[in-house]
């Protein structure tokens, strides 16, 4: 009633390939005039058939063969998510070449280096903003011959012998396909599958982002595996809203697209995914803790404005849900009376709150790239809803453990996928082998040598624990863990997790090492906070302004004790500061997927830590 198994992908639309461009290949043969990918442009959602992605690609790989590149060769791509970075992606890796992302918040000698380092060939440049860093830099970058541009507005007066426009690449690789008609297959049987496919940069939170060599063979033999754990096939839908830099993204949202013939839909901007979310309404949502966070908090905020009768139907019918949802995990039969009270709830209440997030078609949601809070998971399997956790990394092709729908256990990340191995350290470690381990780092052969053992095992970094039947617990990063002056060890991302389940705190970072007490550094819910402020008549004129409120201040203190209420006395926060300043992905305390960066916010905000230690 609540968890149905998803039937198997169909294997009448399942694709295999050696390489990633191979089973492209082999999908476009196949699927033809079916629907690929979707996009809205002026306000309405404009359909890509899988020959019309072919015929891109294609045209983006003669292209790109015509300006002299050669297969291995590296190809960068510096623009947010949308159908062109596939088109660009796909293109060039059928021609042969690496591809490698480039965050669209990055700096300009952040892109400095990530062309320099992985010596880029050619780079596809969203529109004029994503120009000018490229054009900033680009005196050195002695290996850069091309600058293409998918986005020509505000740039039709621009000429740059170095530039051309996505349009102009394509008409001359169709030029170059007609007077070379074999080279396009010779390019795309030019690479096996232990070739180097993609760089996936890391995002940088100690030193200098490191390119993570990920082969065909890494991508591709993880598709299956990740099939019988979330199966899906061509009548499915998906949102495509992640950063496609990003493994998790580009390997099980863009390429597994290709294997199982999934539609993506590309949102508008990383602002619109509520409302897209609600217009698509996708069978399937992949995504990281932050949104579904931001869900959550949605509703936790829409609630709080509605009358009192609603606010109890609520509490009323999420209650019926969490008793199902004790049932379930725990294997015990659903009673009757309760299936019938919570198929009312559903009626009067549940339902209306999955349409609202836009999740009423979804057959599953998937969380990973970060740590959740149990309870949020709870909350969405209450709605009605299945929710499962996945861990892996980018050194692992984003690979690693799954929880199923029909055999969930929450605070766990579920088993080993099939074809990967797992164990524990004796300093608690986990290790992974398997053929996801990606090739090694770019550049940085010692480095490779510390992350991947004689043996084949991937040192994760990440600490845990196995259960007796394969259920994997990841505690926290082997670097943070925190040991107190009286000597007990602290996991925070558990306190963390905690904290990010109030509607009112986005992120916060647990400081307490070495030290007599825990504290915390906490960044508000803008738009939440704000919205507190204005119904209880809180003056403020700015974002500072509104960190300093009393009010905000005794909000956050009131979310903290919340919190503190869960854990041990050791483990409690004792203080806390705000974050004064409003912060984006373009600050350097924030990872491009808007993640607080635990050892640059220790350092940047030290003395601000010191005034939580100065008296009890």
């Amino acid at each position: 009633m609540l968890w149905k198994p998803s039937p198997p992908a169909s294997t009448d639309t399942v694709v295999h390939g050696e390489t990633v461009p191979q089973a492209f290949w082999n999908a476009v043969g196949r699927r033809g005039s079916a629907v690929a990918l979707r996009q809205k442009e002026l306000g309405i959602w404009r359909e890509v058939s899988w020959q019309a992605f072919g015929a891109a690609a294609r045209d983006i790989a003669m292209g790109l063969v015509a300006l002299g590149l050669r297969p291995g060769e590296v190809v960068s791509i510096l623009s947010n998510t949308r159908k062109e970075w596939l088109f660009a992606d796909l293109g060039a890796q059928c021609a042969g070449l690496v591809t490698s992302g480039i965050y669209p918040t990055d700096s300009i000698p952040q892109c400095e280096y990530l062309c320099s380092d992985s010596r880029t060939r050619v780079v596809f440049v969203e529109d004029d903003e994503q120009l000018d860093k490229i054009l900033a830099v680009r005196d050195q970058l002695p290996e850069l011959a091309k600058i293409v541009i998918l986005d020509l507005d505000g740039l039709s007066r621009f000429a740059d012998p170095q530039a051309m426009s996505l349009a102009d690449l394509r008409e001359l690789g169709q030029r170059f396909d007609r007077e070379h008609p074999d080279e396009f297959d010779a390019r795309l049987a030019s690479r096996k599958g232990e070739d180097l496919s993609i760089l996936v940069y890391t995002s940088g939170t100690t030193g200098r982002p490191k390119g993570a060599m990920l082969s065909h063979r890494n991508l591709v033999s993880q598709w299956t595996a990740f099939s019988k754990v979330v199966p899906q096939d061509e009548t499915d839908s998906r949102m495509a809203f992640l950063p496609l830099c990003h493994v998790v993204e580009r390997q099980y949202g863009a390429y597994f697209a290709i294997h199982t013939g999934t539609v993506l839909n590309f949102v508008e901007n990383p602002e619109t995914v509520p409302e897209n979310v609600r217009e698509i309404a996708p069978t399937i949502l992949l995504a990281v803790p932050r949104i579904w966070e931001k869900f959550y908090s949605a509703v936790t905020i829409a609630l709080a404005e509605a009358v009192r009768p609603h606010q109890l139907l609520y509490a009323w019918a999420i209650a019926q849900g969490h008793e199902v949802v004790d049932c379930v995990l725990a294997g015990r039969p659903v009673p009757l009376s309760l299936r019938w009270r919570y198929r009312m709830a559903r009626w009067l209440a549940l339902d209306n709150l999955r349409k609202f997030i836009g999740i009423h078609r979804c057959k599953f949601l998937m969380t990973g790239s970060a740590p959740i809070a149990p309870d949020l998971i709870r909350w969405y399997l209450a709605l009605g809803v299945p929710m499962v956790e996945g861990w892996g990394q980018t050194e692992s092709a984003g690979a690693g453990t799954m929880n199923l729908v029909s055999a969930n256990r929450l605070g766990t990340t579920g088993k080993p996928l099939e074809g990967i191995d797992i164990r524990v350290a004796e300093d608690g470690e986990i290790l992974l082998r398997g053929s996801c381990v990606f090739m090694g780092y770019l550049n940085l052969p010692e480095m490779t040598a510390e992350t991947i053992d004689a043996d084949g095992w991937l040192h994760t970094g990440d600490v845990g624990r196995v259960s007796t039947d394969g259920y994997v617990t990841i505690t926290d990063r082997l670097k943070d863990i925190i040991i107190t002056a009286g000597g007990k060890n602290i996991t925070p991302s558990e306190i963390e997790n905690e904290l990010k389940f109030s509607p009112y705190i986005t992120d916060a970072v647990i400081i307490g090492d070495r030290r007599p007490y825990l504290t915390a550094l906490v960044m508000i819910d803008h738009e939440n906070v704000e919205k507190f402020a204005q119904d209880h008549d809180v003056a403020f004129s700015n974002y500072t302004s509104l960190t300093r409120a009393p009010e905000v201040l005794r909000l956050i203190e009131g979310e903290i004790g919340r919190v503190n209420a869960k854990f041990a006395r050791v483990e409690q926060i004792k203080s806390f500061r705000l974050i004064e300043t409003q912060l984006t992905a373009e600050d350097e305390e924030l990872t491009p997927t808007m993640k607080l960066k635990r050892k640059f916010v220790n350092q940047k905000y030290a003395q601000l830590i010191e005034t939580m230690y100065v008296t009890p």
